[in-house]
């Protein structure tokens, strides 16, 4: 009897960590590899500008031979449809005028939209023996021309925001007011050197710099509160718990630099209410595309934020009740054992 604490601080000491580990590593792979299994373009935003005898053909045969690809707007002019891409509507358009057909994408937009609308229109128009001229717009940066590294800064900001949190999640001491200025205060300080260190690689990002440097300490402050609260409330499956759906299934459903265009249904309907994909977005947005798009972010990273921050709060409740019942034992043993005068 007396060896059954060793054994188990043996298996917790050295069995538990394995078996932790190998489920991270099953858990990696069952999330990552459907999502690139094969990849498909769904619902990449078009728009089409010329007579809609010569546009509405083109949008029958990609219904018919491509369901789903594609989602088309026609415009009524050309300067209508490049409204629309500055604007993110869409993210590329064909323009049928009397000098021939020409497309016209969105760099920013993301080398998987970009290449799946390029592809597919220059071969329609090459079976019928044409060229089609393609201009990029909002291009991404030459220092960064495929958004490599601003998705990194994604990646990074949400990873060293888990680690810092997590360790603070271990420990007992710090209450909800000690909790959330370490949110803020890692935000703070981890969002100008995240942007700055990608500006030293990548060169100039432009005039809005400090913009996307904000938006990437929100980001930071949404993931931190949500992984403080999770560990304040639940302890150590908290913090693994936060890990797998607010930085492992983040970063999955964002699809990368692809975007999530390009995954399985189940991944693209989560993607629009995860994080990183929206950080992402709602960064190109404000160094490309004059902040256009920013709402619908603004509004996942607030509402990721205002979720941390409840968890935390609830987790502080739970704590103090749980506190309150110790300490009265703590008292009544004393007042028990206390020596009769």
């Amino acid at each position: 009897m007396s060896d059954r604490p060793a054994v188990r601080n043996q298996i917790e000491t050295y069995l538990q960590p394995v078996l932790a580990g190998l489920l991270a590593l099953i858990t990696l792979i069952g999330l990552i590899a459907p999502a690139i299994k094969s990849p498909q373009p769904h619902d990449i935003s078009v728009g089409l500008a010329g007579p809609p005898a010569a546009t509405q053909p083109i949008a029958d045969a990609f219904a018919a031979n491509a369901p789903g690809a594609f989602q088309f707007t026609t415009y009524a002019s050309e300067a209508d449809a490049r409204a629309a891409i500055d604007s993110r509507s869409v993210d590329g358009a064909l323009v049928i005028g009397p000098g021939g057909p020409r497309l016209i994408v969105a760099g920013a937009a993301g080398d998987g939209a970009t290449g799946v609308i390029t592809g597919a229109f220059t071969k329609v128009f090459q079976a019928q023996g044409q060229a089609l001229p393609v201009e990029t717009v909002h291009p991404f940066t030459a220092g960064d021309p495929h958004g490599l590294i601003l998705f990194f800064v994604v990646l990074a900001i949400l990873v060293s925001t888990l680690i810092a949190q997590a360790l603070l999640g271990l420990r007992r001491g710090p209450g909800f007011s000690g909790r959330s200025l370490v949110v803020v205060v890692y935000a703070l300080a981890a969002a100008p050197i995240a942007m700055g260190v990608a500006t030293w690689i990548a060169g100039d990002y432009g005039s809005g710099f400090w913009t996307a440097t904000a938006l990437v300490g929100l980001g930071s402050a949404a993931i931190g509160a949500v992984v403080a609260g999770a560990a304040r409330l639940l302890g150590r499956p908290g913090i693994a718990l936060a890990a797998l759906v607010a930085v492992l299934l983040d970063l999955v459903c964002s699809g990368g630099p692809i975007g999530s265009q390009l995954l399985p249904d189940a991944y693209r309907w989560l993607a629009p209410a995860m994080p990183a994909g929206q950080l992402y977005s709602a960064i190109r947005g404000v160094l490309y595309f004059d902040n256009a798009g920013l709402g619908i972010p603004l509004a996942v990273l607030g509402l990721w934020l205002a979720g941390g921050l409840a968890l935390l709060a609830v987790g502080e409740m739970v704590a103090r009740r749980s506190a309150a019942p110790a300490g009265d034992r703590i008292r009544g043993d004393v007042a028990a054992h206390a020596p009769n005068r």
